[in-house]
């Protein structure tokens, strides 16, 4: 009980439960009435609610893939915004902004699996590294424009942020950055194996 008693120690336990909530897999069921876990790529994320509702409901996908893209950046910032306020260290601001970004991806109300991370880790970034995640964000919409493969575009942004992460603030601790990186790149495995193949679907 003292454990949780630490300011520090709510804050991780908020920012881990919180990011984990499903907010696709939520609205898909329940405006929807479909299950983005058995189809589509089978992610909760917003490109797959996009998909995947858009199956069933074309009028009604644009709406739920942008309100699943909305809160989850959202719930990372949240706690991130939160904790500032309410004046905790840098690091453990940084610690709350990776538990968010692995609670989406490893959802402790999902067996702990989850999506991709791109949101909530946009959200976060946004919010800890600003200039770095804009720089991020317009790689991001020039490759979502024109190569139209939503995995490759986040991967590009991605790759973007950690390098002008290096270059803008050469003087911090790097490892935060780079584990969101990692987590991020790791649930994108399944999609650069289909990259490397030719069979990653384009958004249309």
């Amino acid at each position: 009980m003292d454990l949780l008693a630490n300011i520090n120690i709510q804050f991780y336990l908020a920012a881990y439960l919180i990011g984990g909530i499903p907010f696709g897999l939520l609205l898909a069921k329940f405006f929807a009435g479909v299950d983005v876990k058995s189809s589509g790529s089978k992610s909760i994320g917003a490109t797959n609610v996009l998909r995947v509702v858009k199956e069933h409901n074309p009028a009604l996908a644009k709406k739920l893939g942008a309100a699943t893209l909305a809160l989850d950046a959202l719930k990372g910032v949240l706690v991130l915004l939160v904790a500032k306020y309410v004046g905790v260290s840098e690091a453990t601001q940084w610690a709350v902004a990776v538990l968010a970004v692995a609670g989406h991806c490893f959802s402790p109300y999902l067996w702990f699996e989850g999506g991709k991370g791109v949101a909530t880790g946009m959200g976060v970034m946004l919010v800890m590294l600003p200039v770095e995640t804009a720089i991020a964000l317009a790689v991001w919409f020039g490759a979502a424009k024109t190569i139209r493969i939503s995995s490759l575009s986040s991967l590009l942004g991605l790759a973007a942020l950690l390098v002008a992460s290096f270059f803008v603030h050469p003087e911090m601790a790097h490892a935060p950055v780079v584990i969101i990186a990692f987590i991020l790149f790791y649930k994108h495995i399944p999609n650069i194996v289909r990259l490397v193949k030719g069979e990653e679907k384009r958004v249309v």
